[in-house]
Protein backbone atom coordinates (compact mmCIF):
# COMPACT_ATOMS: atom_id res chain seq x y z
CA UNK A 1 0.00 0.00 0.00
CA UNK A 2 1.13 3.52 -0.58
CA UNK A 3 -0.55 7.02 0.21
CA UNK A 4 0.22 9.33 -2.59
CA UNK A 5 0.03 13.15 -1.36
CA UNK A 6 -1.17 15.09 -3.93
CA UNK A 7 1.65 17.99 -5.82
CA UNK A 8 0.85 20.83 -7.57
CA UNK A 9 0.35 20.02 -11.29
CA UNK A 10 -0.86 16.70 -10.38
CA UNK A 11 -4.01 15.32 -11.71
CA UNK A 12 -6.29 11.99 -10.84
CA UNK A 13 -5.04 10.71 -14.89
CA UNK A 14 -1.37 11.43 -14.15
CA UNK A 15 -1.52 9.72 -11.05
CA UNK A 16 -2.94 6.89 -12.42
CA UNK A 17 -1.03 6.80 -15.22
CA UNK A 18 1.86 6.71 -12.75
CA UNK A 19 0.78 3.55 -10.78
CA UNK A 20 -0.87 1.77 -13.77
CA UNK A 21 -4.32 1.85 -12.34
CA UNK A 22 -7.30 2.70 -13.95
CA UNK A 23 -8.88 6.09 -13.03
CA UNK A 24 -12.20 4.87 -12.48
CA UNK A 25 -11.36 2.38 -9.54
CA UNK A 26 -8.80 5.21 -7.82
CA UNK A 27 -11.81 6.88 -7.96
CA UNK A 28 -13.61 4.21 -6.68
CA UNK A 29 -11.59 2.97 -4.13
CA UNK A 30 -11.00 5.89 -2.74
CA UNK A 31 -14.17 7.10 -2.88
CA UNK A 32 -12.82 10.55 -4.25
CA UNK A 33 -15.12 13.29 -5.24
CA UNK A 34 -13.13 16.35 -6.61
CA UNK A 35 -11.48 13.97 -9.07
CA UNK A 36 -11.90 17.09 -12.14
CA UNK A 37 -9.88 19.46 -9.39
CA UNK A 38 -7.57 17.75 -6.96
CA UNK A 39 -6.20 19.49 -3.92
CA UNK A 40 -2.48 20.27 -3.03
CA UNK A 41 -1.77 17.89 0.07
CA UNK A 42 -4.67 15.46 -0.73
CA UNK A 43 -4.17 11.97 -0.14
CA UNK A 44 -4.56 9.12 -2.34
CA UNK A 45 -4.38 5.24 -1.21
CA UNK A 46 -2.59 3.00 -3.76
CA UNK A 47 -2.93 -0.64 -3.63
CA UNK A 48 -2.34 -2.71 -6.74
CA UNK A 49 -4.17 -6.09 -7.18
CA UNK A 50 -3.56 -9.72 -7.16
CA UNK A 51 -6.42 -10.58 -9.06
CA UNK A 52 -8.74 -9.33 -10.87
CA UNK A 53 -11.78 -11.04 -12.31
CA UNK A 54 -14.19 -9.80 -15.21
CA UNK A 55 -17.99 -10.67 -14.71
CA UNK A 56 -19.64 -13.16 -17.37
CA UNK A 57 -23.50 -13.39 -17.54
CA UNK A 58 -25.22 -15.18 -15.31
CA UNK A 59 -21.96 -14.77 -12.19
CA UNK A 60 -23.56 -14.71 -8.43
CA UNK A 61 -21.29 -12.77 -5.52
CA UNK A 62 -21.64 -16.41 -3.90
CA UNK A 63 -20.33 -18.42 -7.30
CA UNK A 64 -17.62 -16.25 -7.63
CA UNK A 65 -16.43 -16.31 -4.20
CA UNK A 66 -16.71 -20.42 -4.49
CA UNK A 67 -14.52 -20.24 -7.76
CA UNK A 68 -11.66 -18.60 -6.02
CA UNK A 69 -12.25 -20.11 -2.45
CA UNK A 70 -12.93 -16.76 -0.71
CA UNK A 71 -15.91 -15.44 1.52
CA UNK A 72 -18.78 -13.17 -0.13
CA UNK A 73 -17.93 -11.01 2.79
CA UNK A 74 -14.51 -10.66 1.64
CA UNK A 75 -15.70 -9.75 -2.28
CA UNK A 76 -17.86 -7.26 -0.47
CA UNK A 77 -14.81 -5.47 1.14
CA UNK A 78 -12.61 -5.56 -1.81
CA UNK A 79 -15.46 -4.10 -3.81
CA UNK A 80 -18.21 -1.59 -1.01
CA UNK A 81 -19.81 -0.57 -4.38
CA UNK A 82 -21.26 -3.76 -4.77
CA UNK A 83 -23.07 -3.93 -1.34
CA UNK A 84 -26.32 -2.34 -1.91
CA UNK A 85 -26.88 -4.04 -5.91
CA UNK A 86 -28.54 -7.05 -6.23
CA UNK A 87 -26.91 -8.02 -9.61
CA UNK A 88 -23.29 -8.22 -11.04
CA UNK A 89 -23.35 -6.66 -14.59
CA UNK A 90 -21.08 -8.71 -17.43
CA UNK A 91 -18.37 -6.80 -18.39
CA UNK A 92 -17.20 -5.20 -15.60
CA UNK A 93 -13.93 -5.86 -13.18
CA UNK A 94 -13.81 -6.95 -9.15
CA UNK A 95 -11.54 -7.18 -7.17
CA UNK A 96 -11.03 -10.81 -5.96
CA UNK A 97 -7.81 -9.83 -3.70
CA UNK A 98 -5.48 -7.12 -3.24
CA UNK A 99 -1.57 -7.23 -3.19
CA UNK A 100 -1.29 -7.50 0.67
CA UNK A 101 0.91 -8.91 3.68
CA UNK A 102 -2.04 -9.34 6.01
CA UNK A 103 -1.65 -12.01 8.94
CA UNK A 104 -3.64 -10.66 11.42
CA UNK A 105 -7.57 -10.26 12.24
CA UNK A 106 -8.95 -7.80 14.35
CA UNK A 107 -12.17 -6.78 15.56
CA UNK A 108 -13.90 -3.37 14.46
CA UNK A 109 -17.07 -1.73 16.18
CA UNK A 110 -18.73 0.82 14.43
CA UNK A 111 -21.52 3.68 16.31
CA UNK A 112 -24.61 4.52 14.75
CA UNK A 113 -27.85 6.00 15.48
CA UNK A 114 -31.09 4.12 14.24
CA UNK A 115 -31.92 6.43 11.57
CA UNK A 116 -28.29 5.88 9.18
CA UNK A 117 -28.42 5.58 5.35
CA UNK A 118 -29.21 1.82 4.53
CA UNK A 119 -27.16 2.20 1.78
CA UNK A 120 -24.68 3.33 3.71
CA UNK A 121 -24.86 1.22 6.67
CA UNK A 122 -24.99 -1.65 3.84
CA UNK A 123 -21.74 -0.66 2.40
CA UNK A 124 -20.56 -0.73 6.26
CA UNK A 125 -21.06 -3.55 7.92
CA UNK A 126 -19.08 -6.18 5.73
CA UNK A 127 -16.33 -4.55 7.43
CA UNK A 128 -18.11 -4.59 11.13
CA UNK A 129 -17.51 -7.49 13.56
CA UNK A 130 -20.03 -5.20 16.35
CA UNK A 131 -22.50 -2.74 15.64
CA UNK A 132 -23.24 -0.32 18.18
CA UNK A 133 -26.62 1.81 18.12
CA UNK A 134 -26.39 4.78 19.95
CA UNK A 135 -29.87 4.59 20.80
CA UNK A 136 -30.36 4.64 24.76
CA UNK A 137 -30.84 7.19 27.51
CA UNK A 138 -30.35 6.35 31.24
CA UNK A 139 -32.71 8.71 33.11
CA UNK A 140 -32.49 9.89 37.41
CA UNK A 141 -34.46 7.04 38.55
CA UNK A 142 -32.82 3.96 36.29
CA UNK A 143 -35.21 4.30 33.47
CA UNK A 144 -34.27 3.88 30.20
CA UNK A 145 -35.43 6.17 27.03
CA UNK A 146 -35.31 5.10 23.37
CA UNK A 147 -35.06 7.59 20.56
CA UNK A 148 -36.39 5.43 17.69
CA UNK A 149 -36.88 1.97 16.86
CA UNK A 150 -33.57 -0.29 15.57
CA UNK A 151 -35.25 -3.37 14.96
CA UNK A 152 -34.21 -3.25 11.22
CA UNK A 153 -30.11 -2.71 11.86
CA UNK A 154 -30.46 -5.50 14.05
CA UNK A 155 -31.95 -7.65 12.00
CA UNK A 156 -29.58 -6.81 9.37
CA UNK A 157 -26.30 -6.68 11.33
CA UNK A 158 -27.14 -10.39 12.26
CA UNK A 159 -27.56 -11.21 8.57
CA UNK A 160 -23.91 -9.52 7.97
CA UNK A 161 -23.00 -12.06 10.88
CA UNK A 162 -21.89 -8.68 12.91
CA UNK A 163 -23.12 -8.49 16.52
CA UNK A 164 -25.21 -6.05 17.34
CA UNK A 165 -24.08 -3.86 20.88
CA UNK A 166 -26.91 -2.22 22.90
CA UNK A 167 -25.55 1.47 23.88
CA UNK A 168 -26.37 2.81 27.35
CA UNK A 169 -24.88 6.30 28.57
CA UNK A 170 -26.34 9.57 30.53
CA UNK A 171 -25.82 11.91 27.28
CA UNK A 172 -28.69 14.38 26.87
CA UNK A 173 -30.49 15.24 23.78
CA UNK A 174 -28.39 17.88 23.62
CA UNK A 175 -25.46 16.06 23.54
CA UNK A 176 -24.18 16.25 26.69
CA UNK A 177 -23.51 13.78 29.69
CA UNK A 178 -25.48 14.43 32.60
CA UNK A 179 -23.53 14.69 35.55
CA UNK A 180 -26.47 14.25 37.70
CA UNK A 181 -27.98 10.89 36.09
CA UNK A 182 -24.53 9.29 37.07
CA UNK A 183 -24.69 10.67 40.47
CA UNK A 184 -27.64 9.29 40.74
CA UNK A 185 -26.71 5.92 39.31
CA UNK A 186 -23.70 5.13 41.15
CA UNK A 187 -24.86 6.27 44.71
CA UNK A 188 -28.19 4.41 44.82
CA UNK A 189 -27.95 0.34 44.54
CA UNK A 190 -32.21 0.39 43.96
CA UNK A 191 -31.75 2.80 40.73
CA UNK A 192 -28.78 0.29 39.40
CA UNK A 193 -31.34 -2.29 39.49
CA UNK A 194 -33.77 -0.90 37.71
CA UNK A 195 -31.13 0.09 34.96
CA UNK A 196 -29.42 -2.91 34.71
CA UNK A 197 -32.93 -5.12 34.73
CA UNK A 198 -34.47 -2.33 32.25
CA UNK A 199 -31.36 -2.90 30.10
CA UNK A 200 -31.20 -6.86 30.23
CA UNK A 201 -34.89 -6.76 29.52
CA UNK A 202 -34.44 -4.91 26.31
CA UNK A 203 -31.15 -7.06 25.15
CA UNK A 204 -33.95 -9.70 25.53
CA UNK A 205 -36.42 -8.76 23.60
CA UNK A 206 -34.59 -7.31 20.96
CA UNK A 207 -32.12 -10.12 20.45
CA UNK A 208 -28.38 -7.81 21.25
CA UNK A 209 -25.52 -9.81 21.26
CA UNK A 210 -24.09 -7.59 24.55
CA UNK A 211 -24.58 -4.32 25.77
CA UNK A 212 -21.61 -1.38 25.77
CA UNK A 213 -22.22 1.38 28.53
CA UNK A 214 -20.94 4.67 28.45
CA UNK A 215 -18.89 5.44 31.76
CA UNK A 216 -18.44 9.21 31.52
CA UNK A 217 -16.72 11.80 34.16
CA UNK A 218 -14.50 9.01 35.68
CA UNK A 219 -12.64 10.33 38.65
CA UNK A 220 -10.30 9.65 41.64
CA UNK A 221 -12.97 10.10 43.70
CA UNK A 222 -15.97 8.08 42.12
CA UNK A 223 -13.92 5.36 40.32
CA UNK A 224 -14.59 3.23 43.53
CA UNK A 225 -18.48 3.63 43.02
CA UNK A 226 -18.15 2.75 39.23
CA UNK A 227 -16.43 0.01 39.35
CA UNK A 228 -18.68 -1.44 42.09
CA UNK A 229 -21.75 -0.93 39.54
CA UNK A 230 -20.35 -2.21 36.70
CA UNK A 231 -19.00 -5.61 39.52
CA UNK A 232 -22.75 -5.57 39.79
CA UNK A 233 -24.11 -5.52 36.31
CA UNK A 234 -21.41 -7.74 34.72
CA UNK A 235 -22.35 -10.06 37.15
CA UNK A 236 -25.97 -9.90 35.70
CA UNK A 237 -25.34 -9.37 32.19
CA UNK A 238 -22.56 -12.52 32.22
CA UNK A 239 -25.14 -14.53 33.79
CA UNK A 240 -27.71 -14.50 31.24
CA UNK A 241 -25.03 -14.90 28.81
CA UNK A 242 -24.49 -11.23 27.15
CA UNK A 243 -20.91 -9.38 26.27
CA UNK A 244 -20.61 -6.39 28.61
CA UNK A 245 -18.12 -3.38 27.18
CA UNK A 246 -17.34 -0.25 28.60
CA UNK A 247 -16.74 3.16 25.88
CA UNK A 248 -14.81 5.56 28.39
CA UNK A 249 -12.89 9.01 27.01
CA UNK A 250 -9.56 9.43 29.01
CA UNK A 251 -9.24 13.31 28.12
CA UNK A 252 -9.90 16.54 29.82
CA UNK A 253 -8.74 19.83 29.39
CA UNK A 254 -10.93 20.40 26.21
CA UNK A 255 -10.38 24.19 26.01
CA UNK A 256 -6.61 24.72 26.07
CA UNK A 257 -4.07 23.89 23.82
CA UNK A 258 -1.75 20.93 24.93
CA UNK A 259 -4.70 18.46 26.42
CA UNK A 260 -3.12 15.94 28.83
CA UNK A 261 -5.22 12.98 30.11
CA UNK A 262 -5.36 12.18 33.77
CA UNK A 263 -3.42 8.81 35.26
CA UNK A 264 -6.20 7.27 36.44
CA UNK A 265 -6.31 3.36 37.31
CA UNK A 266 -8.36 2.02 34.82
CA UNK A 267 -6.94 -1.32 35.30
CA UNK A 268 -10.07 -1.46 38.40
CA UNK A 269 -12.60 -1.05 35.51
CA UNK A 270 -11.10 -4.36 33.00
CA UNK A 271 -11.54 -6.56 36.33
CA UNK A 272 -15.39 -7.44 35.42
CA UNK A 273 -15.75 -6.08 31.68
CA UNK A 274 -15.47 -7.59 28.44
CA UNK A 275 -13.41 -4.85 26.92
CA UNK A 276 -13.05 -1.20 26.72
CA UNK A 277 -13.05 0.77 23.98
CA UNK A 278 -10.75 3.71 24.37
CA UNK A 279 -12.54 6.67 22.64
CA UNK A 280 -11.46 9.85 21.58
CA UNK A 281 -15.41 11.38 21.69
CA UNK A 282 -14.93 14.08 24.47
CA UNK A 283 -12.71 15.62 21.83
CA UNK A 284 -15.32 15.63 19.16
CA UNK A 285 -17.49 18.37 21.32
CA UNK A 286 -18.32 21.29 18.98
CA UNK A 287 -16.86 23.31 22.02
CA UNK A 288 -13.14 22.20 22.07
CA UNK A 289 -10.24 23.73 21.67
CA UNK A 290 -9.66 23.87 17.74
CA UNK A 291 -6.84 20.81 16.81
CA UNK A 292 -6.81 17.28 15.71
CA UNK A 293 -9.08 14.74 17.58
CA UNK A 294 -7.28 12.46 19.35
CA UNK A 295 -3.57 13.52 17.75
CA UNK A 296 -1.36 10.73 17.57
CA UNK A 297 1.54 12.19 20.00
CA UNK A 298 -1.01 11.91 22.85
CA UNK A 299 -2.58 8.58 22.03
CA UNK A 300 0.38 7.23 22.32
CA UNK A 301 1.13 8.32 25.91
CA UNK A 302 -2.32 7.77 26.70
CA UNK A 303 -1.65 3.89 25.12
CA UNK A 304 1.85 3.62 26.61
CA UNK A 305 0.04 4.20 30.23
CA UNK A 306 -2.99 1.71 28.98
CA UNK A 307 -1.40 -1.12 28.44
CA UNK A 308 1.08 -0.82 31.71
CA UNK A 309 -1.89 -0.90 34.02
CA UNK A 310 -4.71 -3.19 32.21
CA UNK A 311 -3.94 -7.16 31.92
CA UNK A 312 -2.85 -8.01 28.75
CA UNK A 313 -6.26 -10.64 28.33
CA UNK A 314 -7.75 -7.34 28.41
CA UNK A 315 -7.12 -6.37 24.95
CA UNK A 316 -9.38 -3.32 24.02
CA UNK A 317 -10.68 -1.26 21.27
CA UNK A 318 -8.89 1.97 19.86
CA UNK A 319 -12.09 4.97 19.15
CA UNK A 320 -11.32 6.52 15.43
CA UNK A 321 -13.43 9.62 14.77
CA UNK A 322 -14.55 9.95 10.87
CA UNK A 323 -15.26 13.90 10.74
CA UNK A 324 -13.41 16.75 10.45
CA UNK A 325 -14.08 20.31 12.49
CA UNK A 326 -14.56 23.91 10.89
CA UNK A 327 -13.60 26.16 13.50
CA UNK A 328 -14.08 30.41 13.46
CA UNK A 329 -10.83 32.01 14.77
CA UNK A 330 -9.84 33.66 17.43
CA UNK A 331 -11.08 30.94 19.02
CA UNK A 332 -13.14 31.62 22.52
CA UNK A 333 -13.58 28.80 25.06
CA UNK A 334 -16.93 28.05 25.99
CA UNK A 335 -18.47 30.35 23.18
CA UNK A 336 -16.68 29.24 19.84
CA UNK A 337 -18.48 26.29 18.22
CA UNK A 338 -17.37 24.24 15.44
CA UNK A 339 -19.27 22.88 12.61
CA UNK A 340 -19.20 18.93 11.89
CA UNK A 341 -18.04 18.28 8.17
CA UNK A 342 -17.18 15.30 6.67
CA UNK A 343 -13.30 14.51 5.91
CA UNK A 344 -14.38 14.56 1.44
CA UNK A 345 -16.24 17.76 2.50
CA UNK A 346 -13.00 19.54 4.22
CA UNK A 347 -10.88 18.40 0.56
CA UNK A 348 -13.82 19.78 -1.47
CA UNK A 349 -13.29 23.28 0.25
CA UNK A 350 -9.68 22.73 0.29
CA UNK A 351 -9.68 21.81 -3.72
CA UNK A 352 -12.68 25.13 -4.38
CA UNK A 353 -10.32 27.56 -2.75
CA UNK A 354 -7.71 26.36 -4.20
CA UNK A 355 -6.11 26.23 -0.70
CA UNK A 356 -3.27 23.49 -0.10
CA UNK A 357 -3.80 20.81 2.71
CA UNK A 358 -1.01 21.32 5.88
CA UNK A 359 -0.54 18.10 7.71
CA UNK A 360 0.65 18.41 11.29
CA UNK A 361 3.47 15.21 12.12
CA UNK A 362 3.11 14.78 15.30
CA UNK A 363 -0.98 14.70 15.16
CA UNK A 364 -1.04 12.63 11.98
CA UNK A 365 -3.67 15.13 10.50
CA UNK A 366 -4.33 17.30 7.94
CA UNK A 367 -5.19 20.95 8.46
CA UNK A 368 -5.79 23.92 6.35
CA UNK A 369 -7.02 27.71 6.94
CA UNK A 370 -9.56 29.85 4.94
CA UNK A 371 -11.46 33.24 4.96
CA UNK A 372 -15.06 32.95 4.41
CA UNK A 373 -17.27 35.72 2.58
CA UNK A 374 -17.58 37.36 5.87
CA UNK A 375 -13.98 38.11 6.14
CA UNK A 376 -13.56 35.77 9.06
CA UNK A 377 -10.85 33.43 9.50
CA UNK A 378 -11.40 29.78 10.03
CA UNK A 379 -9.07 26.36 10.17
CA UNK A 380 -10.02 22.98 9.55
CA UNK A 381 -8.88 19.81 10.91
CA UNK A 382 -9.94 16.35 9.65
CA UNK A 383 -8.99 13.25 8.59
CA UNK A 384 -7.04 11.60 5.58
CA UNK A 385 -5.24 8.59 4.43
CA UNK A 386 -2.01 9.19 6.81
CA UNK A 387 -4.47 9.61 9.83
CA UNK A 388 -6.24 6.22 9.74
CA UNK A 389 -3.07 4.79 8.38
CA UNK A 390 -1.15 5.86 11.95
CA UNK A 391 -3.75 4.94 13.63
CA UNK A 392 -4.57 1.48 12.51
CA UNK A 393 -0.65 0.72 12.69
CA UNK A 394 -1.43 1.50 16.74
CA UNK A 395 -3.59 -1.74 16.98
CA UNK A 396 -0.82 -4.05 15.79
CA UNK A 397 1.67 -2.35 17.74
CA UNK A 398 -0.02 -2.34 20.44
CA UNK A 399 -1.74 -5.56 20.40
CA UNK A 400 -4.99 -4.38 20.73
CA UNK A 401 -8.19 -6.07 19.80
CA UNK A 402 -9.08 -3.69 17.18
CA UNK A 403 -10.91 -0.19 16.20
CA UNK A 404 -14.14 1.31 17.27
CA UNK A 405 -15.87 3.86 14.59
CA UNK A 406 -17.41 6.96 15.88
CA UNK A 407 -19.53 7.26 13.68
CA UNK A 408 -20.27 4.98 10.49
CA UNK A 409 -23.43 7.18 9.30
CA UNK A 410 -21.06 8.53 6.58
CA UNK A 411 -19.03 5.96 4.78
CA UNK A 412 -15.66 6.54 4.22
CA UNK A 413 -13.79 4.57 1.36
CA UNK A 414 -10.41 5.59 2.47
CA UNK A 415 -10.84 4.63 6.05
CA UNK A 416 -11.83 0.93 5.24
CA UNK A 417 -9.46 0.26 2.17
CA UNK A 418 -6.63 0.63 4.99
CA UNK A 419 -7.57 -1.32 7.45
CA UNK A 420 -9.13 -3.90 4.52
CA UNK A 421 -5.57 -3.95 3.33
CA UNK A 422 -3.88 -4.42 6.68
CA UNK A 423 -5.84 -6.92 8.52
CA UNK A 424 -8.69 -9.55 8.38
CA UNK A 425 -11.47 -8.45 9.53
CA UNK A 426 -13.48 -10.70 12.72
CA UNK A 427 -16.93 -11.96 11.47
CA UNK A 428 -18.69 -12.46 15.32
CA UNK A 429 -21.92 -14.09 13.93
CA UNK A 430 -19.27 -16.61 11.63
CA UNK A 431 -21.63 -15.63 8.38
CA UNK A 432 -19.50 -15.93 5.78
Amino acid sequence: MIIHVVQSGETIYSIAEYYKIPVDRLILENGITNFDNLAIGQTIVIVQPEILYTVKPGDTLVGIAEQYGVLPMELLRNNPYLADREILYAGETIVISYQTNRTRTIATSGYTFPYIDKSVLIKTLPFLSYLTIFNYRAMRGGEIIASDDETELIQLAKAYGVAPMMFVSTITEEGVASIEVSYDILNNPSVQDRLIYTALDILKTKGYYGINVYVDNITYDNLNSIVEYLERASRIFHSEGYRIVITISPISNLNTPGTKFERIDYSKLSEYVDGIILASYDWARSYSYPSSIFPVNVLIELLDYMVSIIPTEKFFFLGITTQGYDWTLPYVPGATAATVISNNDAIQMAADDNIPIQFNEAAQSPYFYYVDNNGTLHVVWFKDARSFDARARLVDEYNLQGLSLWTIMRFDAQLWLIINTQYYIEKRLGVS
